[in-house]
Formats: structure tokens, sequence, C-alpha cells
């Protein structure tokens, strides 16, 4: 049985089991059939890497971007480059984040002395926009920056859970960076991106409005987010084998 005819079996079997009615489910469906459609596409195309750098926490505990909550993660990705200008990427990244109120300058957060440690995997797929003309040659120098977006799901486990609410939640990936290829087939990235989430809940202090306690509570109204910076390298195949 040749390549082609193996994927399209397995996309047939994407299709039937790997849409349920659950957002994850359907997530992991299209990243499947994501990654099915790169083994049928030409070299220069597909790149696969590797990223390092770390998690930080925004929301009721770290109302503000604060570097001393950068916490350890980490990430694998994979690139399927349309054009020069239009980038597909599927992404999984996993890592820690957490905040003290210990450490604000805010009398209120330091009455209340809440801390948390949670660690969070997410999967997502987003597109990436080049702006310079960035292409594969062989005797160049590439570089450019881009801007990013896209979807995905996270998952994320505190270290002490109340209860009552759920622990995974959508997010929506954006931000920034740049990439240059250092030497053929290797390149190297910087990138900053913001996951605007859809929970209050990542610190495990997301408020009850009808508390009476309005030092314990946090903010309801206000989603929690997180950034991921982080260091990559990546690797470009100039050459794929698909009998």
């Amino acid at each position: 049985m040749s390549a082609t005819e193996i994927i399209i079996l397995l996309l047939e079997k994407a299709l039937k089991t790997g849409f349920p009615e659950s957002r994850k489910g359907s997530l992991a469906a299209w990243i499947l059939l994501f990654v099915l459609l790169s083994q049928t596409v030409s070299a220069q195309k597909v790149e696969l890497g590797v990223g390092l750098g770390g998690f930080n926490y925004n929301g009721d505990i770290s109302p503000s971007f604060r570097f001393r909550f950068l916490k350890p993660a980490g990430s694998v990705f994979f690139r399927y480059n349309l054009n020069s200008a239009l980038t597909l990427r599927a992404e999984v990244a996993g890592g820690l984040i957490g905040a003290k109120d210990s450490e604000s300058k805010d009398p209120q957060q330091v009455l209340r002395d809440q801390s948390f440690r949670t660690s969070v995997f997410e999967g997502s797929v987003a597109a990436e926009y080049n702006f310079l003309d960035y292409k594969e040659r062989r005797f160049a120098v590439n570089w450019t920056p881009y801007v990013f977006g896209g979807m995905g799901l996270a998952k994320f486990s505190p270290n002490v859970n109340s209860g009552g609410y759920r622990t995974n939640t959508l997010v929506l990936p954006y931000g920034v960076g740049v990439k240059y290829q250092i030497r053929r087939p290797w390149a190297v990235g910087l990138e900053y991106g913001t996951r605007k989430t859809f929970t209050d809940y990542l610190d495990n202090l997301g408020g009850d409005p009808a508390s009476v306690d309005k030092i314990q509570q946090g903010n309801p109204s206000l989603k929690d987010k997180y950034y991921y910076l982080r260091l990559s390298v990546t690797y470009t195949f100039y050459r794929i084998v698909c009998p």
C-alpha cells in the first residue's frame, strides 16, 4: 500500500472518529489532518522545530507582566510553508505558571496572601505572516519578522484544586517573532506570544460574585491569560521520500 493510500485511510478514520462533540476532539482531528496532508508536499515546504523558554501568567494575582514569575516551558512544532509570505503551524507546548500575592506592591493583595503553581499543556494551530520575502535559498542568509494568530486548547492542573470549575479552556494564541536561517537546513527563532483564555481559574482564584469575602475573590469579569517567550531551532526538509 502506498503512502498516499495510507494517508487517505487515516484521514477517513480521523473524519469519522476525530470530530466528537467536544472541542478537544475537534482540535486533535484538525491537527492530525494538518500533519498528514503535509506528507505529500514538496521539499523546502516542511519544517520541524523545538522551542525552549518560559510561560508567564497574567491574572488576579499578577495583573501586569512580572518577569520574576517566568516559569520554564517548552514546545515542539511543525510548519508548512505555503509560500514566502504565509506559513501554517501546529504546536504542542507545556510548562508551568505561578505567582504570589506576597510579592505585590498592592496592600490588598498582600493581605489576601494567595499563591498558586499550575502546570499547563496546550495544543494549537496558527498562521504566520512573514513581512519579508522569506525563502529557503541555498546561498542566501534569510530572516524575517512575522506575526501569528490561531486557536487551540489548554489543559491546566493546579496544585490545589478547590473544585467546581473546568480545567481546560479554549485559547487564542497571537504574537510576534523573528526567524533567521543560520545555515541550510537549520534556522533559529525568537517568539513572544499571548494566550488569551476563557477561564478565570488558572490561578484557582476565579471569584464568586455572591461571596461576602471580597478580599479573597478575584475579578470574574477579567479572564486569565499567559504569555510564552521562547527560543527555537528548526530543521527544514529539503528532500522528502514519498513512495
